[in-house]
């Protein structure tokens, strides 16, 4: 399946099933890796391009995300990333409240606190362990993609939530204090 599920899909909801080593690199692994950055690419909303996508968005429970940065807009593009079997291993002790959105929850944008800092551990695509530290936006990605593997949405975590409607005139700062 290469298309995004809805926000009430099973899968998004459940905590997703680790890989075993002897399937990473399977024809059905590579099927799902293909699959989620197609779902990933196709994705159109006003204003919005997709960054990354976990297995769980595309109605599959398995634990990988991957990361492809389309923003043409963004002064340092991201790095591109397949993470399997991925676990957040360290976090820094201060946080940052920032603005997040998801493929999975159209509509909606919420403030999010979220460790400054962290490090990944995961396989990439050929079963090969790295570990990737990782602040700013990036940690932020880790963190949102890992929840989505344990059935988290940005959403179940948000200090306060708007819609596209509530949102379009004002910047996330301006929604913090007028909320």
């Amino acid at each position: 399946m290469s298309r995004l599920v809805p926000e009430n899909h099973p899968a998004l909801h459940e905590i997703a099933q680790e890989i075993p080593d002897h399937e990473i690199g399977s024809p059905k692994i590579r099927k799902v890796l293909r699959d989620m950055e197609t779902a990933l690419l196709n994705y159109k909303a006003e204003g919005f391009v997709g960054i990354a996508i976990a297995a769980p968005q595309i109605g599959v429970p398995l634990r990988i995300f991957l990361i492809h940065d389309m923003s043409k807009d963004r002064k340092h593009a991201l790095p591109s990333i397949v993470a399997i079997n991925p676990k957040i291993i360290k976090t820094s002790k201060q946080t940052n409240l920032a603005g997040e959105g998801c493929l999975s929850v159209p509509e909606r944008y919420g403030a999010v606190e979220r460790a400054n800092k962290v490090t990944l551990r995961a396989k990439d695509e050929r079963g090969m362990v790295f570990e990737r530290g990782a602040s700013g936006l990036l940690a932020q990605i880790f963190q949102h993609e890992c929840d989505h593997l344990d059935g988290t949405l940005f959403t179940d975590r948000a200090t306060k939530v708007w819609t596209k409607e509530e949102m379009d005139d004002q910047t996330l700062e301006e929604m913090e204090y007028t909320g």
